[in-house]
């Protein structure tokens, strides 16, 4: 047995995966997640993304169905520019959390690997119960259990069985709060399966402070190891800073993947205010002066168009231009970035097969 990543092109050696962004979409189904904006700025937002809208469209993402159509022609296009450009500016590697109930385009991920020379690692797992179709909800732990493992071992036949996809983690597992009998087999079903292939687990959390401590313990519970464990969207579900201090004494990797986004109105849940980078940035240097470095990934979750450069938004490349130089002007050392941005994202996703 040796110890590898498996991308969509095949296995690579763990010291070949470079800087990698640990969550992000290509080709993702966002339209179960529609907002109705304000009744006064519907001409703005039915339009098609322009010069002449994006500033309502970045203030209301989820009520433009053309933002939110992040599978069309031209999204693809928009993204494989964004990702050439990544490639271009210093990144090496992309995990593609999209998984079952998103409508996920293992074909896309192959493409775009092809095309930029980016490794790409794509997910097996679900997400959350309310995209799953009837038959998809009926299924238990068992069923779950035998097609992750399947994803992973054996692959996925893509372009008509010309090509084989092996999936390189099981993630995101979506859930909601509280969560839904479905989730919870999806998450039990995923600590089972670590246990047994040692790959790395992704989940999404509900939108609750209480829900990732919860998820853990039902990860935990089933055989799952917290060292080959992120918890995504920390940076939106626990912002009581001693809270995320004693989440983090759980042992997963704690993920702050929503950088680019610097609209305070969260619109899929008004209760809480996003915060900003800056925000962001301030509570990561406060999680590395606590010796938590080696427990910190980062990414954008990039899922709707007008975070595309094509669109006006940030791209793929931001942490990289934008978000690490700010947090070098604070402190953080090129050690410390290179543990973040490229030795926990290899840790967590290598296995032996």
């Amino acid at each position: 047995m040796s110890t590898v990543i498996q991308t969509v092109l095949g296995s690579i050696q763990p010291n070949l995966l470079g800087r990698t962004l640990t969550h992000e979409h290509f080709g993702i189904n966002f339209e179960g997640f529609a907002v109705p904006g304000p009744e006064d700025l519907k001409p703005f937002l039915e339009k098609r993304i322009h010069l002449d809208n994006v500033g309502f469209v970045r203030q209301y993402p989820y009520s433009s169905h053309d933002n939110i159509n992040f599978h069309d022609e031209e999204a693809r296009d928009a993204i494989k520019k964004d990702i050439e450009l990544f490639k271009k500016l210093g990144g090496n590697s992309i995990v593609e959390n999209t998984s079952h109930g998103l409508k996920r385009d293992l074909e896309f991920m192959y493409e775009i690997s092809q095309a930029t020379g980016v490794h790409v690692i794509a997910g097996t797992g679900h997400y959350i119960h309310n995209l799953q179709s009837e038959d998809i909800l009926t299924m238990g732990v068992e069923k779950m259990t035998d097609l992750y493992s399947k994803e992973i071992i054996t692959g996925v036949e893509i372009n008509n069985g010309k090509n084989i996809v092996k999936c390189g983690f099981i993630g995101e597992v979506g859930s909601g709060y509280p969560l839904h009998e479905f989730e919870k087999h999806a998450i039990l079903a995923t600590g089972e399966i670590q246990e047994v292939l040692g790959c790395g687990v992704s989940f999404h959390p509900g939108r609750d402070p209480k829900a990732p401590f919860e998820i853990v313990r039902h990860y935990l519970e089933a055989g799952g190891k917290a060292e080959k464990c992120v918890m995504s969207h920390l940076d939106r579900t626990i912002f009581d800073v001693d809270e995320l201090l004693e989440f983090a004494k759980l042992g997963t990797y704690l993920q702050f993947d929503l950088f680019g986004i610097e609209c305070s109105y969260y619109q899929l849940n008004p209760d809480v205010d996003m915060p900003s980078d800056g925000q962001r940035i301030n509570t990561l240097m406060r999680l590395i002066a606590e010796g938590l470095e080696d427990k910190i990934m980062m990414s954008h979750d990039i899922h709707s168009k007008h975070r595309l450069t094509s669109f006006g938004g940030h791209g793929y490349h931001h942490i990289y231009t934008n978000v690490l130089p700010r947090m070098h002007g604070k402190g953080l050392t090129v050690e410390q970035v290179e543990k973040i941005t490229v030795t926990n994202p290899a840790n967590w996703l290598q296995m032996k097969i």
